[in-house]
């Protein structure tokens, strides 16, 4: 098949791409960042997904698949910025597919548009509404992208489309919101909070993708590997200190003192959960993660040289 990767020189991006390139599809790519050593055949437009250029791969090179990837969640890009390549890059790269006759659309979101709140349940289904927004106002954009590519469902029903809602994923490649969010020495804690985090290995995202392309997926579905584990734990496997502090402190101090720079709106998420459900994932295309919790801890703090 010919398949378009948009964000295709990201960490993940990169690796999707190798798996498909090796499975035999024909594979291009649209990012804004370079990637000198791609594997040969790869056809990389370097633009922005919003401009003509993008569309005119859509024109020319009639993709049958298309992996939306090209979505930002570093909170160091101005809000305004974010919104734009999220939703509404998001919005017209659905538009071409529709437009082009793209077959099948896969949009790879995040699970934390669930949103981290005391009365939520602690495993989230697809059926359960995506509150992050209410619950972490700078995840506005990402859930906006989300319920935009969702609704290509019933607007374009003639393509199948998937949103695949992807936890954490950490590995050696160190790229990533929780990587960031570990990339200190020192990982704050709200003081009497503990919450669980949920994560997969990066090689296991990428083959999960790879799953939803081969078995067409059509709908929402969660992705998950390991069981997830308190935020303690994460920080002592990884090899960090956790810093705990009252809530109120801890909103004044982030970004100062070595942590992480973090909106206020991340301390929800420092308190409760997000954990999802991925039975239908795995029922639907049989995949497996192949890296337990441990094993992606250690991949993220001993990185192969």
């Amino acid at each position: 098949m010919k398949i378009l990767i948009t964000g295709i020189a990201g960490a993940l991006g990169r690796q999707v791409a190798q798996e498909l390139v090796h499975e035999g599809h024909e594979l291009m790519g649209i990012d804004r960042r370079p990637w000198p050593d791609a594997p040969k055949g790869v056809q990389i437009l370097r633009g922005d997904i919003r401009k003509r250029p993008a569309e005119d791969l859509f024109r020319t090179q009639k993709p049958d698949v298309v992996i939306h990837m090209a979505t930002v969640s570093h909170f160091s890009t101005p809000f305004e910025e974010r919104a734009r390549i999220n939703l509404y890059g998001t919005r017209r790269i659905f538009e071409h597919c529709h437009r082009y006759g793209v077959k099948h659309a896969l949009f790879v979101g995040r699970h934390t548009v669930y949103g981290a709140a005391p009365d939520t349940p602690l495993y989230h289904t697809e059926d359960d509404p995506p509150m992050g927004g209410a619950t972490f106002p700078e995840l506005a954009d990402l859930v906006g992208a989300d319920l935009y590519a969702a609704s290509s469902m019933w607007r374009h029903p003639q393509m199948k489309a998937a949103v695949l809602r992807v936890v954490y994923v950490l590995g050696p490649s160190r790229q990533g919101t929780l990587a960031q969010f570990l990339k200190g020495s020192r990982v704050p804690m709200v003081m009497g909070y503990d919450p669980l985090f949920q994560f997969m290995h990066e090689q296991d995202a990428a083959a999960a993708i790879c799953a939803a392309v081969k078995a067409r997926l059509h709908g929402v579905f969660n992705v998950a590997g390991p069981a997830p584990v308190p935020l303690s734990l994460l920080c002592q496997v990884t090899g960090r200190r956790p810093l705990a502090l009252p809530g109120p402190v801890l909103g004044r101090v982030l970004g100062r003192m070595g942590l992480p720079k973090l909106p206020k709106g991340a301390i929800s998420h420092l308190k409760f959960p997000v954990v999802v459900d991925d039975k239908a994932f795995r029922k639907a295309t049989g995949f497996e993660a192949t890296f337990d919790e441990t094993r992606t801890m250690e991949a993220f703090r001993y990185p192969a040289r």
